[in-house]
């Protein structure tokens, strides 16, 4: 019978190197089909993508016999290759019989180039500038975009549109830099290694995503020379910041398209000979030209243009350098797949160029090496381009799995991308269980959804119950061990370790409830914080699965002599998995126990989470599981 014990691409028995390969490696293949099955020869088929899908057909060498298998292997050389191999595999018999096992995917990437590690380890903080700490009361009188303050800081962003219909997003609480100052020393107990910021340039939106000026840090956060000043306080503290790079469009409201003359006369949209005319795509000029997502207050930039590619990334005062200089550590690219190739690789080099410890995390909602836009297979984690990727499908996988999931899914969907990804790409990832573009993530567990069905009204008025909290809360903290557990930069979005609440923007992004936090959670995120930052598994260690059904996932994250157990139980019974005899584990943090019966079990209670320090590693070297 032709099964994943006739080829299994996860496992080294039957392909060799593991996962995705340097180019140049020479890749070997092993099947072994049953010899019953009279198969007396085979073909390997590789595809290879990059090449204009030029095939390649490889003969497999009968070897041996394995007991009741026949053994055939063959191999692939990836020399002077850079992207997808499709592979498959066909076994004939002789009698005629064909079998056809695959496609596969095999990703062969650029490794001349050694990528920073340091993201990958630590714990990383995403901050929405505008609603995290305010520190003086703001008059808005003369600054870009007609901005409207709110009277206190615990009052509801505004939601309803205005007599136009619009939602303008031009409501300020008035958060700023100082405010982040002030509060780096709950950061750094917290455990927080990077702080990730939402975009902090001129911006005419509270969520500055359309930035207005790249030059110039937002009046109401501050001024450069405080950005300066945090950065070099939060060097001190062993933190990095990373900066919100928005380069695919600009604002309607900016310096270089000016489409409501706030600048002066020098906008594209004011003059057809301005020196920022070429950055954008007319149709019609000045009313008609291309926005992103057809939505006009973001005009989309041509990023072929010469001028704007120096610009972002060419000159040496471009502004990828420029705030590297600053004292930022790296950039995150929004929308970084709907950012041509060569332009990702150019803001690459120049962050290298000026920072050879910078790095590059990109904007993408799906496996990285297999997205398509507009019609073009990105090259995001191949080299030269991304360093790491926001894991958005690894949130999808957890929450599948914490709404009534089977663990065999997440173990499933995370191994395809471990197999997928080059290792720098898969410990460099950004992973979060919340963002500031999906629901806070206590409401998503508490409520079971977005209830779009609900009105806007509703939807703002929406508290969980004290029952439904507590349920909420628990699934919080196991899905934060997960998190903190899981090999990639833990990402905390301001706030859920606070306990705060809502559903999509803006309810995603109220205000942080300084003083009224959840205490529990805040002290449970500490403890993860500080554990992630000083134990060496959980910051680099490898990862191996072994227990995984139901509401029930254990794995252990190794390193040298270092092995460290991370198991979740998201049901509401108790879940067990066997252990050998002899095992001893020392617990780290959660709920969880060695019980013997008939023999000896691991006990989890419900909703709980467990991480500890397995002193007899050598007990647990043979367990492990797998779903193809």
């Amino acid at each position: 019978m032709i099964n994943h014990l006739t080829y299994n691409s996860k496992s080294t028995q039957f392909k060799t190197p593991y996962g995705a390969v340097p180019s140049g490696t020479e890749v070997s293949f092993t099947l072994r089909p049953n010899r019953d099955e009279g198969f007396s020869r085979g073909t390997l088929y590789a595809t290879m993508e990059a090449q204009e899908d030029l095939v390649r057909t490889i003969p497999l060498i009968w070897q041996d016999y394995e007991g009741e298998r026949d053994v055939f292997t063959t191999s692939l050389t990836t020399e002077d290759y850079l992207g997808l191999v499709w592979y498959t595999f066909v076994l004939e018999g002789v009698d005629g019989r064909r079998y056809e096992l695959g496609p596969y995917q095999l990703t062969v990437y650029d490794d001349t180039e050694a990528v920073p590690t340091w993201f990958g380890e630590g714990m990383s903080y995403q901050i929405f500038p505008d609603r995290f700490r305010s520190t003086s009361v703001k008059n808005p009188i003369g600054q870009v975009g007609g901005r409207e303050m709110h009277d206190t800081w615990d009052e509801e962003p505004v939601y309803r549109p205005n007599q136009q219909g619009e939602i303008r997003n031009r409501d300020y609480f008035g958060g700023d830099l100082k405010g982040v100052m002030e509060k780096l020393p709950y950061l750094e107990g917290l455990g927080v290694e990077t702080i990730y910021f939402c975009p902090i340039f001129e911006a005419s939106e509270n969520h500055r995503y359309g930035t207005a000026d790249y030059g110039k840090i937002d009046p109401m956060l501050g001024t450069n020379e405080d950005f300066t000043a945090l950065c070099d306080e939060a060097h001190r503290r062993g933190m990095k910041i990373m900066l919100d790079g928005v380069f695919n469009h600009t604002g309607y409201v900016s310096r270089y398209f000016n489409g409501d003359g706030f600048y002066g006369k020098t906008g594209a949209a004011q003059e057809e000979d301005s020196p920022y005319r070429n950055w954008f795509q007319f149709k019609n000029w000045p009313k008609e030209y291309e926005s992103w997502w057809g939505i006009y207050s973001l005009p989309a930039v041509n990023e072929k243009n010469p001028d704007y590619r120096n610009f972002i990334f060419g000159d040496k005062e471009s502004v990828i350098r420029r705030w590297l200089r600053a004292g930022a550590d790296g950039w995150r690219l929004d929308v970084a797949d709907e950012v041509q190739d060569d332009f990702v690789a150019g803001i690459h080099q120049g962050a290298r160029a000026e920072n050879p410890n910078a790095v590059v995390i990109g904007e993408v909602w799906e496996d990285g090496t297999t997205k398509i836009a507009y019609g073009v297979r990105r090259k995001h984690v191949l080299g030269g381009h991304c360093d790491g990727l926001m894991n958005y499908p690894f949130r999808s996988a957890a929450l599948n799995f914490f709404l009534g999931g089977d663990a065999r899914e997440f173990i499933r969907s995370m191994e395809i991308l471990r197999e997928n990804y080059p290792p720098s790409a898969f410990y460099s990832a950004m992973n979060a269980l919340g963002t500031h573009d999906t629901l806070r993530i206590l409401t998503m567990l508490g409520s079971g959804g977005e209830r779009k069905d609900q009105s806007r009204d509703w939807r703002s008025e929406f508290r969980l119950t004290p029952k439904d909290y507590e349920i909420a809360r628990n699934k919080l903290m196991s899905a934060s061990l997960l998190l903190f557990g899981f090999p990639g930069s833990p990402t905390v979005y301001y706030g859920d370790e606070a306990g705060m609440e809502g559903f999509e923007d803006p309810f995603n992004r109220r205000t942080y409830p300084w003083g009224d936090e959840d205490a529990t959670l805040v002290d449970w995120f500490t403890a993860l914080g500080q554990l992630r930052k000083n134990t060496p598994a959980l910051r680099r260690g490898t990862i191996r699965y072994i227990a995984g059904r139901g509401s029930l996932l254990v794995f252990l994250r190794e390193i040298g002599d270092e092995t460290i157990m991370v198991a979740v139980n998201r049901g509401d019974d108790t879940a067990s998995f066997h252990v050998p005899c002899g095992t001893r584990i020392t617990k780290l943090l959660g709920d969880g126990d060695i019980v013997k019966t008939t023999h000896l079990r691991f006990c989890m209670p419900a909703y709980s989470g467990y991480m500890g320090k397995v002193e007899t590693p050598e007990l647990l070297s043979e367990l492990s599981v797998y779903y193809f």
